[in-house]
């Protein structure tokens, strides 16, 4: 009945920013609720056991900013992480305390752009570990669909892929310019798709490591994007090997080749208030290169090179374990590193890749464009030196590709659904919801039907 809501609070001081239901534990009698606020508090409820009801940070010893994301970990009863505007990432246990005082920590593991911290006590108590990522908000982060990875993208313009349980960093993407908002995983975990402050929605290889391709369509910022899990990748993607000995029997037809088979479907909604589709399909993921050109980029002997503009810990990311169920027939062959793909779109020449001295100065405008001017990362390739990433360096690389060098995809529909900006999307089997910052929640029939 969406007349009447089964629970309804109001709250005084304070604005509640994100929330997330416990798909694990939801049952009759109990529906687990977190609740993130604009002063760094976090609420537990169950809306069926009403007296359940417990405070996090709730004197904001652990953390004062806002919380900007909440999210259970997959599968499991009681921990759940939390985001915050200072960049920090919590993980919390439901059924431990905060503590009086404010939480002292120890140093686990660094890495490129992030830091984790456990908590110092005798017992156990919350923050059990505090992540902080980047520089700037973190804005949102999504677990992939086996639960084993966290994408996580900041206010720096950097998406940063983490495997949970080692705590280690397994690739990263940065923006054009400006923040990342959002962030999702495709149903098979292979790909994760951002947006952000650019007005694009960038589609990542997490097997790759590369930006594989962008989408042009909104006028303002990206605030959500959702892979839609009914259409194209329920029907499992064929490998573009397969689909190649067909033609040779049939008449060559120009048509077929300009309308490949929908692999994947996804979703954006934006400030701009237009809602936009969009497919990846299979000329997109999977560019069938020349063979020559392939011949001379694999037999070159730059695989080992670490390619500029990626930290040197991700300098060799073609080694990154692949999600389950990956096949080898998509993925380059393990000695060609993803910044030297060899699709027809990768046009990086070899001397670009080394970086010629004219780069910087080509690049020098966009230093003043968004936030990525305060990044907080190393610069590519040097060890020891603490300064920013440069955006004149990454501009052109494998962490941040230039425009005409990945596809630049168009929506399948843009539409403008709303007077207010677009805050939530999500794709059920029979429609499609929306919410925007006016209070309304739509639901909408999905194209063709």
């Amino acid at each position: 009945d969406l007349h009447k809501p089964i629970d309804k609070r109001i709250y005084k001081g304070t604005q509640p920013t994100c929330h997330d239901f416990n798909q694990f534990t939801a049952a009759a009698d109990t529906i687990a609720l977190l609740v993130g606020f604009s002063a760094g508090q976090v609420q537990y409820l169950d809306l069926v056991k009403k007296d359940t009801s417990k405070l996090f940070n709730e004197e904001r010893l652990i953390d004062k900013t806002k919380v900007t994301f909440v999210k259970w970990l997959p599968e499991t009863e009681r921990l759940f992480l939390a985001s915050h505007a200072s960049g920090h990432l919590y993980l919390y246990d439901a059924e431990q305390p905060c503590g009086a005082a404010a939480p002292q920590y120890n140093l686990l593991t660094q890495g490129e752009g992030f830091s984790v911290f456990a908590c110092k006590s005798k017992t156990p108590r919350n923050p059990l570990l505090k992540w902080a990522v980047g520089e700037g908000a973190l804005n949102e982060f999504a677990f992939s669909p086996d639960g084993r990875s966290l994408a996580c993208v900041s206010q720096d313009g950097c998406l940063r892929v983490f495997h949970f349980d080692s705590m280690l960093l397994q690739g990263m993407m940065k923006s054009y310019f400006g923040g990342l908002l959002c962030v999702c995983w495709s149903p098979d975990g292979r790909y994760v798709v951002t947006g952000g402050e650019d007005d694009l929605v960038t589609v990542w290889s997490f097997a790759e490591g590369r930006v594989v391709a962008r989408g042009h369509g909104h006028k303002s910022w990206v605030n959500a994007v959702a892979f839609d899990p009914f259409t194209g990748a329920a029907q499992a993607p064929q490998p573009p090997e397969l689909s190649g000995g067909e033609e040779e029997d049939e008449p060559p037809n120009p048509l077929v080749r300009r309308s490949p088979a929908v692999t994947y479907r996804f979703g954006s909604a934006g400030q701009d208030t237009q809602f936009c589709l969009w497919d990846l399909t299979e000329d997109v993921l999977y560019p069938r290169p020349p063979l020559s050109r392939a011949r001379t980029l694999t037999g070159s002997g730059d695989a080992g090179v670490p390619v500029p503009g990626l930290p040197r810990s991700l300098s060799r990311s073609n080694s990154l374990p692949q999600p389950a169920g990956t096949g080898s027939a998509r993925s380059p062959p393990p000695d060609v590193p993803p910044a030297l793909s060899v699709g027809r779109f990768a046009t990086l020449t070899l001397q670009e890749r080394k970086g010629p001295p004219g780069t910087e100065k080509e690049h020098k405008r966009y230093h003043s464009l968004g936030n990525i001017s305060r990044s907080g990362e190393k610069p590519p390739g040097g060890a020891g030196s603490r300064g920013r990433l440069d955006t004149a360096k990454v501009l052109g690389t494998a962490l941040c590709p230039r425009i005409h060098e990945v596809p630049l995809l168009e929506p399948l529909v843009c539409k403008k659904i709303a007077h207010e900006r677009l805050t939530v999307l999500l794709f059920l089997e029979d429609c499609i919801v929306t919410a925007c910052q006016e209070g309304l929640i739509c639901t909408w029939a999905r194209p063709g039907k």
